[in-house]
């Protein structure tokens, strides 16, 4: 299993916690060592879409062959996780998700640059990915990583609450 150890941003004091960096390790994970946070992400999304606006995928299918799912540890517990599910001519970024505790501390950001270069590695050229009118943090977060607004792909059908978005891998 590749690693990746990375330093994400300086930690904001908060309670319990003095101002330090935090040591991630960003490793392929197993759907049983991501399984707390695919719950929680799984109730997050049920609270603000309806049904036929959640486009969930078990984490299983994350660790199907061609496809990849990551996790963000610390200090030995997983705090985020991320995936891509390969479409032929593009992957398709899933359920990221962070633990609320680490939200805002730059997890997401490592978190989705090693999925992209481990996308490059495995010869995709082009990332997609569908999130929510409601998750200003998601669409703000991708779009500082340069994904761009498109039109609905694959499977999709235009939705009011869903946004797509596209990014070209170099």
């Amino acid at each position: 299993w590749r690693s990746a150890r990375c330093m994400a941003s300086p930690i904001p004091r908060t309670r319990n916690r003095s101002r330090s960096a935090m040591a991630l390790v960003i490793r392929e994970a197993t759907p049983s060592q991501v399984d707390h946070l695919m719950e929680a992400s799984t109730i997050l999304l049920q609270s603000l879409y309806p049904e036929e606006s959640n486009h969930l995928v078990d984490p299983t299918d994350l660790s199907a062959e061609g496809n990849l799912l990551l996790g963000a540890e610390e200090l030995d517990t997983f705090i985020g996780c991320v995936g891509y599910v390969e479409r032929g001519d593009y992957a398709e970024v899933k359920r990221l998700f962070v633990s609320q505790e680490f939200r805002g501390q730059g997890v997401a950001r490592v978190l989705m640059a090693e999925l992209e270069s481990r996308a490059v590695d495995a010869g995709h050229t082009i990332m997609r990915l569908e999130t929510g009118i409601h998750q200003p943090d998601a669409m703000t977060l991708f779009e500082t990583l340069r994904y761009q607004i498109r039109a609905p792909f694959g499977d999709y059908v235009d939705d009011p609450l869903s946004v797509f978005m596209e990014k070209k891998l170099t």
